[in-house]
């Protein structure tokens, strides 16, 4: 059979066609997309406006974007935040345990560096201390009020030997042992301890009760000059202490003196020193009955 001379339809011109309306607009397009990038080399700034303008069209959305994705974050990390924060807080509480304790350790040992430089530079520099020890004991059932030191004979201390903290007179040595000793504190009712008023020369003796309290007694009688507040330190009388060390803050008056306040209480007291008798030959005096003679 002889082929058809019709060999193209109706619909197949019209795909030509749009094929080649196509190629054109195609190349249209590239032609005009070289001519723009060419510009574009050429003269930056051309076509500033209308990225601009796009810029300005394309903003609202991008905010939008940027606001949901933030809000987001933040609800997130809430909630995370939420669920962790009771872990975060008990975590800081035993931080700031930890830290309080460390604070404390700091003070304390703070404390007893003040004590111990206290005690280095409580005497002058031709009075050296014979034995710096601790206060390891106190009587606690008996009346008497007694005190006893980790240092004894074999330390170099001595029956007499006045006792001192930082603060003022604690006592003196009642009795010596080896390794330790016994110390009559100043609050004894057999503690008898000659004094004056800082700053005059109002004399008393420092009498102790059995108690917390001494008992300043005036040697001259008359009107009471004493005041609440009033410091006592120790007049150099008896040959035992030297003169100038704290005793006692006057708290009550009477007719004869007051009642007073000791500065350095031994409960509050860790290191003490032990010193020389200040003049051992009117401590022997102070010892000797009046109708007996003293002798070489």
């Amino acid at each position: 059979m002889a082929p058809s001379g019709q060999r193209r339809s109706t619909y197949s011109k019209r795909a030509q066609y749009n094929l080649f309306t196509g190629y054109i607009v195609a190349g249209l397009g590239a032609l005009i997309g070289a001519v723009l990038l060419g510009v574009s080399f050429f003269q930056p700034d051309l076509f500033g406006g209308p990225r601009g303008a796009a810029q300005d069209a394309a903003t609202p959305a991008t905010e939008t974007v940027a606001t949901v994705r933030t809000e987001s974050k933040g609800l997130w990390d809430s909630i995370s935040g939420y669920y962790r924060a009771g872990s975060k807080n008990a975590e800081l509480r035993r931080e700031m345990e930890l830290a309080r304790i460390r604070l404390a350790e700091a003070e304390a040992i703070r404390q007893e560096n003040v004590r111990l430089k206290g005690l280095l530079d409580l005497q002058d520099k031709d009075r050296t201390p014979v034995a710096v020890a601790r206060l390891v004991g106190s009587s606690s059932s008996s009346t008497r009020r007694f005190a006893y030191l980790g240092a004894g004979s074999d330390d170099g201390v001595e029956v007499g030997m006045p006792v001192r903290s930082p603060r003022g007179v604690v006592g003196r040595i009642l009795e010596t042992g080896g390794s330790s000793s016994r110390v009559l504190l100043l609050t004894d009712s057999e503690s008898v301890l000659p004094v004056r008023r800082a700053g005059d020369e109002v004399v008393a003796f420092a009498e102790g009760r059995g108690d917390s309290l001494l008992r300043i007694k005036l040697i001259n009688l008359g009107i009471n000059p004493l005041q609440p507040g009033d410091m006592f330190v120790t007049s150099g009388a008896g040959g035992y202490y030297p003169p100038g060390i704290a005793v006692a803050i006057v708290t009550e008056l009477n007719d004869d003196g007051g009642l007073a306040r000791i500065v350095s209480d031994p409960a509050a007291t860790d290191f003490v020193a032990v010193e020389p008798i200040f003049e051992p030959d009117a401590a022997i005096g102070a010892q000797t009955p009046i109708e007996e003679e003293l002798t070489d």
